[in-house]
């Protein structure tokens, strides 16, 4: 058996390719589940961020191109590609040891644009409920990510990879201060602050202080800390544009949040004001970068800003990859003792057997024998060598 991922993600795609590969949560399910009908995908699980969409699939082994095959093929039926887009040139393929290893480093933000950020591992163990929730996670996959999201915190407490939180968040602050030079006195708005990360959003830039904070939310839904922000509905967005320094959009929405044409409209006040796209697909008409003294910033410009980060860090991700290379043989040996789990319950029943006629002594000999026939006198050094360290737990317990 082995686990297979496809993957497109800030590595291999741009912000206005990664868009036409979103994926809602219903789509996510439906497509989900319609790879589990497939006579060679036993489970899967996607991973779905504003930086990648990924898709996790165990199957047999025999089956890899097959697998690969049925879930690309499935991918575009459920994705809505523009006709000059090559959707499959930014696929990536990983099998085996690979692609484990990979959702260990994305689970831990070794992958992430921002090096260490906090989000991925939320979403990560999101991504394994929902497959779990749906019917689509069995066994492998849901002890991979376990074994992956178990890693990811060892190096969260154990290194400084993760020590100083940073986020597309805390990064959408640093951008803002950027541009505008300092955000006292400011007044910011965050379009879909009740979401997940526009919550995350609303939490950095309230713990700045002496800011005014103005927020779109659900119906029936309040922030934390009442008292530091304004409410504004989602319909009256435009009307308190003028008024605005800095605004930030992160919603789902599969539409603009804010249009060019409409901002230019709300716009009365001619000053330094900051446009701040958080979402894929994106929010924000990036003509708006276009008008008077405004500023724009979407998830790709922050690899620029996320550099920094990322070099003071890279100290870190050895220490890191130390952890999850640990883990990751962990479950590698968890997924070969059940590969040959039928196999070593079979071969204990036969010892006991030949136990019952002959003798223990008798039964283990002749299956020390069997073993030395059947290797190779590399495989049997190694054999012996193991069995030495076996017996010496023995000896401890």
């Amino acid at each position: 058996m082995s686990i297979q991922l496809i993957s497109v993600s800030h590595k291999t795609a741009d912000l206005s390719i990664r868009s036409c590969f979103a994926l809602t949560r219903e789509r996510q399910i439906e497509y989900m589940k319609a790879l589990k009908t497939s006579e060679v995908i036993e489970e899967c699980a996607v991973l779905a961020t504003c930086n990648r969409l990924e898709i996790y699939i165990y199957g047999r082994e025999s089956h890899q191109r097959e697998i690969f095959s049925v879930a690309e093929t499935l991918l575009f039926q459920y994705l809505e590609l523009p006709a000059a887009i090559d959707g499959a040139e930014y696929l990536r393929f990983y099998e085996g040891t690979r692609a484990v290893r990979h959702l260990f480093r994305v689970a831990s933000g070794l992958d992430s644009m921002v090096m260490g950020e906090d989000q991925i591992l939320g979403q990560v163990k999101d991504a394994q409920n929902l497959a779990m929730e749906c019917g689509c996670m069995g066994t492998c996959l849901n002890t991979c990510f376990r074994y992956a999201v178990t890693a990811a915190k060892k190096v969260k407490t154990d290194t400084d990879l993760s020590r100083t939180s940073v986020s597309t968040a805390t990064i959408a602050v640093k951008a803002a201060k950027e541009y505008l030079g300092d955000l006292k006195e400011k007044n910011i708005l965050v379009i879909g602050a009740s979401g997940k990360i526009g919550n995350t959003v609303y939490k950095n830039f309230a713990a700045e202080r002496k800011t005014r904070i103005y927020a779109t939310v659900r119906p029936h839904h309040h922030l934390e800390n009442k008292d530091v922000y304004y409410e504004i509905p989602y319909d009256e967005r435009y009307d308190s544009l003028d008024y605005m320094d800095v605004i930030i959009s992160a919603t789902a929405s599969p539409h603009y949040t804010l249009t060019v044409d409409k901002v230019r409209k709300a716009l009365k006040t001619e000053k330094p004001r900051v446009f701040i796209d958080l979402a894929v697909p994106p929010d924000i008409d990036r003509r708006v970068a276009g008008l008077p003294k405004a500023g724009y910033y979407n998830i790709d410009d922050f690899a620029r800003i996320a550099g920094e980060n990322n070099r003071k860090k890279l100290a870190e991700a050895d220490a890191a990859k130390e952890i999850l290379e640990a883990y990751q043989i962990q479950f590698e040996k968890w997924m070969i003792f059940q590969k040959y789990f039928s196999m070593v319950r079979n071969t204990k029943a036969q010892i006991g057997r030949k136990a019952e006629e002959k003798g223990m002594d008798r039964a283990l000999n002749q299956f020390f024998f069997a073993l030395r026939e059947c290797m190779t006198p590399d495989q049997l050094e190694a054999f012996m060598k193991t069995l030495t360290k076996v017996g010496e737990i023995y000896e401890k317990d």
